[in-house]
This record gives structure tokens, C-alpha cells and sequence, in this order.
């Protein structure tokens, strides 16, 4: 079982209403692009949280279950208004299974990166195939590495959040860093490791689960994708 990183500490300061990924311009497009996917069926997140997106997808009728490492996190999700009404397994994403079967899996805002080492990524894929109807697709999004020969990268500077990503380019791995104010304005310091992917390593990896390339976007209203973006939205369908 890999590490937790999202324990009480994390878990009860996660859901920010300041922060710009919680505002509905960030969730809206999102969930209607999943409902779009899942159509019929159910929908499985890897990665499920506090339910920032599982719940308004549920509320559009998407039948959701979720897969989690952190019961803090899982915890928050069941507090909120409509969290009993989604399923929850705790556990490893990466080799967790559960019951019944899905045309839908997604996993978002980067945590496909939280499995850490190659293997455990491509296991990811494996399970998400073993749990999707054919035809069925899976959804990732990830920000794509910034590696302009820095080791250091600022990727978020405000009042509230200092973010700096601390690349280990040999390994392709990075470790960001958090510094966030308090409400005494002290700075509390925080940290987690990180697996970043290319697109075509998350091609492959869908190949050998099985699964090929549908679509991909650099956002979640159909962005096109090109050598300049920064974030990927990729789609794979299981074969038949």
C-alpha cells in the first residue's frame, strides 16, 4: 500500500473556496464532458477525495463510485450534501478493484501522478481496463512537466499559496512544495512526491491495458492539443 499524503491535516484545509479549481467556471465543463462519456452507464474515479467533481456529477445522474486512498478525505465527501448517495472503496487506485462494471473511468487534476513509480501507472491502466464495459473510455487529466532546464519551477504565487515543483529530471519524477498561509498569516509548509507522464508514455500504457487512443484536448472544452499546451485531457476507449 503507497503512502498516504492526505491525511487529517491535508483533508480538513482541501476543500478552498478561494481556490480557482472549486469555482463552478472549473467544475461545470468538466462534469459535462464526463456525462457526455458515461451516457447510461456508471462512472468510476480513481482518486475520488472530497468529491469535488463526483458530486455534481452524481447530481446530473451519473451513477458514480469512487476509489480512494485517504478516509479523511472520504470523510469530508460523506459530510457533504448527496455523499451518501455515492460509493466509496478505500484503497490503492492503482490495484483496488470493486464490484460491478463502469463505461465510464476518470482520474483528474493530476493524480494520476500521485502513483509514483512507472509500474504502479501502468497497473493503473490494467485495473481501469478490467473495470470498464467494452467501449467504454478513460479519462486523464495531467498537467504536462514545464522542463525549460530549470530544476525549480514556480507553478502558483499568490497571498494565499506559494507552489514551487522541484523536478528530478533522471527519474521523472518532481516533488512540489507548498507554502499556505494561515489565518494568523504564518506560512505552513508542505510536500508530496510525484510521478510526472508524457502523452505518448500514456498511449502506451493504454495499449498494453488494451485501450486505444480516442481523443485529446488541452482543456476540457476541446482545446486542441499541440506542441505548446500545458495540461492534457485524453481519452481511451477499451476495444471490443
Amino acid at each position: 500500500m503507497p503512502e498516504n499524503y492526505f491525511g487529517e491535516e491535508i483533508a480538513s484545509e482541501y476543500d478552498d473556496p478561494g481556490d480557482p479549481m472549486f469555482a463552478p467556471e472549473a467544475i461545470d465543463p468538466v462534469v459535462d464532458f464526463l456525462v457526455g462519456l458515461a451516457g447510461d452507464g456508471g462512472a468510476l474515479e480513481l482518486g475520488i477525495g472530497t468529491g469535488r467533481i463526483a458530486l455534481p456529477l452524481a447530481e446530473r445522474g451519473v451513477a458514480v463510485h469512487g476509489i480512494d486512498l485517504s478516509e479523511a478525505m472520504v470523510a469530508r465527501l460523506r459530510a457533504k450534501p448527496g455523499g451518501d448517495k455515492v460509493g466509496v472503496t478505500i484503497g490503492d487506485f492503482a490495484t483496488t478493484r470493486v464490484e460491478g462494471r463502469f463505461t465510464l473511468a476518470y482520474v483528474v487534476y493530476n493524480t494520476i501522478q500521485n502513483l509514483t513509480t512507472q509500474e504502479a501507472q501502468v497497473a493503473c491502466f490494467q485495473n481501469v481496463a478490467e473495470h470498464l464495459d467494452a467501449g467504454g473510455c478513460f479519462v486523464i487529466e495531467v498537467g504536462l512537466p514545464d522542463l525549460r532546464g530549470e530544476e525549480f519551477r514556480i507553478f502558483s504565487f499568490s497571498e494565499r499559496h506559494v507552489g514551487i515543483d522541484e523536478y528530478d529530471v533522471a527519474n521523472q519524477g518532481l516533488i512540489s512544495h507548498h507554502y499556505s498561509r494561515r489565518t494568523d498569516g504564518t506560512f505552513k509548509y508542505s510536500s508530496g512526491p510525484f510521478r510526472y507522464v508524457w502523452p505518448a508514455e500514456l498511449d502506451l500504457m493504454a495499449q498494453l491495458a488494451g485501450m486505444k487512443l480516442r481523443e485529446r484536448y488541452s482543456g476540457w472544452i476541446g482545446e486542441p492539443f499541440t506542441s505548446e499546451s500545458a495540461k492534457l485531457v485524453a481519452v481511451w476507449e477499451k476495444g471490443v
